[in-house]
């Protein structure tokens, strides 16, 4: 389908300023947190982008009233909630993995929640079971049926000690929406603590929550008997700038990323100046990050994803491009996906040189090593990338084809772009604005 199908034309530098909004991976998580609110809910600089689209409508299905203000502005009236019908949930959701954070709000409000067979991006296995196992400990009773979950209270939901055997971020969040609304106290180790995380915490605090975040990794969460609407300004979205800086450096330009904060992107800042590129903040009100090539070569670099406040798994895909630039053998260790290089076979097939291995090729083993996934790669650079036809394969892997194309020569074709509308908002108008030739076959 041509609609699905975009013509880029590669060899031109990105140069100009672009504009990240609120993070999508704590916006949609402060829309769920609305259910759990007795009053009117906003939400305020709300990308417009598919996973909002989503979980709107999912909302909506469960009779809260959703209308826009100014600037991406949203507001939530969850006065009326109610159950949906299990076929228009499937329908509506069935491409993303936000239902299983309905459950514990649902759970509150309703008693009973129906959560759909989940999908989402194809970069490793994400099991559920750390989120139906902690609805458990809560006092939750799952029946697993083919079309889905269906989650009860017969008794209500009460705090619970949990220890998590990762400190998984959608696990976290389920805890979180849970438990502020569970009787008793809610204890959680090994936490997920990402920015996205705090962001989330600070949303449900504003409701009236009271949660603790204490060292090593450990919540604790004083249940409330009712909780409030919320007005809160999401942090920016760390994940797209950090996508649009490596654009910068793989084509050899100059982007300013309006709206980038430094103190959430200091990890991948480290990186990014250690491989070679240049970026300056500006603190202003309305500022953001310039990011930039300096020129010269740049330099091959060993690299670790981890956990926060490591380097983020969604740093690494577009990094790998820009890595295909730089001078030398570069190492990457992925140890959060264990399916994440499925896309450098398109980036081998553009003229990078690419190896993976399944062997943990960093400084400590890691959950998946001796288990049979290629989930190291050794880079060698720099590349000459020519053009060629692309499948997008996942959000952020379809970024990082994206940044491939603009940095090869020739002219590119790029399957799946309405994938790349999940995460990234005017992806299109933001690629023309940065002097990118790009155009629908």
């Amino acid at each position: 389908m041509t609609d699905d199908v975009l013509v880029v034309h590669g060899g031109t530098p990105l140069h100009g300023e672009i504009r990240v909004r609120g993070a999508k991976n704590l916006v949609s998580k402060a829309m769920v947190a609305a259910l759990l609110g007795e009053s009117e809910s906003r939400l305020y600089d709300v990308p417009r982008i598919r996973d909002v689209e989503v979980v709107r409508g999912l909302l909506e299905l469960h009779g809260v009233r959703v209308s826009e203000g100014p600037d991406g502005e949203l507001i939530f009236d969850p006065s009326n909630v109610e159950e949906a019908n299990v076929d228009e949930i499937n329908v509506h959701a069935g491409s993303s993995r936000i239902p299983i954070l309905f459950c514990g709000p649902l759970l509150h409000r309703l008693g009973r929640a129906f959560i759909p067979n989940l999908g989402g991006c194809r970069i490793g296995d994400r099991p559920i079971d750390f989120h139906l196992n902690a609805l458990r400990e809560f006092g939750a009773v799952v029946d697993k049926t083919p079309e889905g979950l269906h989650i009860a209270a017969p008794r209500g939901l009460r705090g619970a000690k949990l220890t998590l055997p990762y400190p998984s971020v959608g696990a976290t969040e389920q805890v979180l929406l849970t438990a502020v609304r569970a009787e008793g106290t809610t204890e959680l180790r090994n936490a997920a603590v990402e920015p996205e995380i705090i962001d989330l915490i600070c949303v449900l605090q504003k409701m009236g929550a009271i949660i603790n975040v204490h060292t090593d990794r450990v919540l604790r969460i004083e249940g409330v008997p009712s909780l409030s609407g919320y007005r809160h300004r999401p942090l920016p979205d760390r994940l797209e700038a950090a996508s649009w800086a490596c654009a910068a450096l793989a084509t050899h330009g100059d982007v300013y990323v309006r709206g980038a904060r430094q103190v959430d992107m200091s990890t991948f800042l480290n990186v990014f100046r250690t491989i070679g590129g240049a970026f300056e903040v500006d603190d202003s009100p309305e500022g953001g990050i310039r990011f930039w090539h300096p020129g010269g070569e740049l330099r091959a670099v060993a690299l670790e994803t981890d956990v926060h406040p490591g380097l983020m798994t969604d740093w690494q895909q577009p990094l790998v491009v820009a890595l295909t630039q730089a001078r030398g053998l570069s190492i990457v260790h992925e140890t959060v996906y264990e399916q994440r290089f499925g896309f450098t076979e398109a980036l081998v097939k553009m003229g990078a040189t690419i190896q993976l291995y399944r062997e943990c090729l960093g400084s400590t083993p890691c959950r998946f090593g001796q288990r049979n996934f290629l989930h190291s790669a050794v880079i060698s650079g720099p590349s000459k990338l020519h053009a060629a036809d692309l499948e997008i394969p996942d959000l952020r892997g379809g970024f990082s084809h994206f940044i491939a194309a603009l940095a090869a020569e020739g002219t590119s074709r790029v399957y799946g772009v309405s994938l790349i509308n999940r995460g990234y908002e005017d992806f299109e108008a933001k690629l023309t604005a940065l002097g990118a030739h790009i155009e629908r076959p």
